[in-house]
């Protein structure tokens, strides 16, 4: 039986989407220090090429940094074609790309709604079908999906996100049955409360303390401990596993301190 350490293999590319800020860069510089090329995808140009190249200079990786907005179909497909130049290999994505609706039911309109969904679950299935050529070529190659603790709490504030994560649970499972035939492995992560830049103006307002009390380790998250999560799923290590969801939320999910 070979048990050496597997976190670094296979050595393929990893596209990422939101991959210049919070999960999405977290999850690239996790990649990136075991040696895996990275394809940093953001709505901002200037952003996207400045984390590559920070990437690169920091970890001696390949990084390229690339313009893509999730919503249309087109610049998904062109931005394939984009890191297929730019990359040794592409051999799984991370959607890690989000926004986050705080109007509740009141404030909720069928634009918000659909941008909702056009960014946090569509883009998953047009990605695995856009990578599906490069995924199957490549052994190993798996895709880790962002849903979150509001897919299965819910929150009166974000019904449009708490939503979308619930249907990622539901398209990574399916998505799952699918690309098993090809050998290609795809799971969920929920994170929990994360200090991420979208998560800090809830934090600033108020305040740590409002989010710690129902955290049974007591503490915000920090995004490393997220990228250590993809990076493990994304690995050999996790061979066996697809069509999962892991939970990283402190045990929030679980307490029931008031």
């Amino acid at each position: 039986m070979d048990l050496a350490p597997r976190l670094g293999r296979p050595q393929t590319g990893i596209v990422l989407t939101g991959g210049a800020s919070g999960l999405g860069r977290a999850s690239a510089e996790a990649l990136a220090a075991v040696g895996r090329p990275v394809a940093i995808w953001d709505l901002d140009a200037d952003r996207s090429r400045k984390v590559a190249d920070e990437i690169a200079g920091r970890y001696g990786v390949i990084a390229f940094g690339h313009a893509v907005d999730v919503r249309d179909p087109g610049a998904i497909a062109s931005a394939a074609e984009e890191t297929r130049r730019a990359l040794p290999s592409i051999g799984g994505f991370v959607h890690a790309a989000g926004i986050v609706d705080t109007a509740s039911l009141d404030g909720l309109t069928p634009e918000g709604f659909n941008a909702g969904i056009e960014i946090h679950l569509r883009p998953i299935a047009l990605l695995a079908q856009a990578l599906l050529p490069d995924l199957r070529a490549h052994a190993g190659s798996a895709i880790v999906a962002f849903a979150s603790i509001n897919a299965t709490l819910g929150n009166a504030m974000n019904p449009i996100y708490s939503a979308a994560k619930g249907g990622v649970l539901s398209l990574v499972r399916s998505l799952a049955d699918r690309l098993a035939q090809d050998g290609i492995r795809i799971n969920a992560i929920s994170p929990g409360q994360i200090r991420t830049p979208m998560m800090q103006p809830a934090l600033d307002h108020l305040g740590d303390a409002a989010f710690t009390r129902r955290i049974l380790l007591g503490r915000i998250g920090e995004p490393a401990e997220i990228g250590r999560v993809v990076r493990f799923l994304l690995s050999e290590e996790a061979s066996y596993v697809t069509a999962s969801e892991f939970v990283v939320d402190g045990g929030n999910i679980s307490s029931q301190r008031m």
